[in-house]
């Protein structure tokens, strides 16, 4: 991927974090708008020198359209190109349909579906006029077949994968390919701090999950759009 540039959203997060140690492992900048101060701290703490002088960090609410458009802009005018999208920034709410609030649901159908449309709707006409493109979304495996008891979470991340599908279909003929990865059970401090009596030995890592995102991104997939990969 040298050469590449890829924005990563939720990329100081647990997992954001061993996408972006992959890409940049590959070669590839990886321009990341973040939230968390912390968390930029950590992924910075992590990184030597030379990769760390590849990471374009801006605070930037994904959420936000104009935030977002901003951010992909400034990537645009310091790189001159945006060629992959990651859409790794997420979150988990549990409960079932009457005992969940209906703004936790909208925060569910927020942050892990509305955030992908914006980064999605941000990246596209630059990727269109450049002729191709990558984008891969974070889904679950948990919503092949969809689960009671976390539904918000359930419904949103389905619909990732029905948007996936879909935005597959209406860009192929630009050379963009977009797929999902749908990962079990991560291993992150989060689940851990969650389940602290799980049996944590059939969870997936972050840096498998990381991997495929890199496989999706790279030429040996350009052939894969509108998958579902389940890790």
């Amino acid at each position: 991927m040298t050469g590449r540039v890829a924005v990563v959203t939720g990329g100081t997060g647990a997992l954001g974090q061993s996408i972006t140690a992959a890409l940049l492992e590959a070669g590839a900048v990886v321009a990341i708008p973040y939230a968390v101060a912390e968390e930029r701290a950590a992924l910075e703490g992590r990184l030597g020198p030379e990769p760390r002088a590849r990471v374009h960090l801006e605070a930037a609410d994904v959420t936000d359209e104009a935030a977002v458009g901003r951010f992909v802009e400034a990537v645009r005018k310091r790189h001159g190109r945006v060629d992959d999208l990651v859409n790794a920034v997420g979150g988990f709410a549990g409960g079932d349909l009457v005992s969940t609030p209906l703004a936790e649901w909208q925060r569910m159908m927020t942050l892990n579906l509305t955030s992908t449309v914006i980064a999605c709707r941000a990246v596209l006409p630059g990727m269109i006029g450049a002729g191709g493109g990558r984008i891969v979304n974070i889904a679950s495996r948990a919503v092949l077949p969809p689960q009671g008891g976390f539904i918000a979470y359930t419904v949103s991340k389905a619909a990732v994968i029905t948007l996936t599908q879909a935005l597959a279909q209406e860009v192929r003929r630009h050379h963009i390919t977009v797929n999902a990865v749908l990962p079990s059970t991560m291993d992150t401090p989060a689940n851990r701090r969650a389940m602290p009596d799980a049996d944590r030995s059939a969870w997936v890592s972050t840096t498998d999950v990381a991997h495929v995102v890199a496989f999706l991104l790279s030429d040996r997939a350009a052939a894969v759009s509108g998958a579902a990969l389940t890790v």
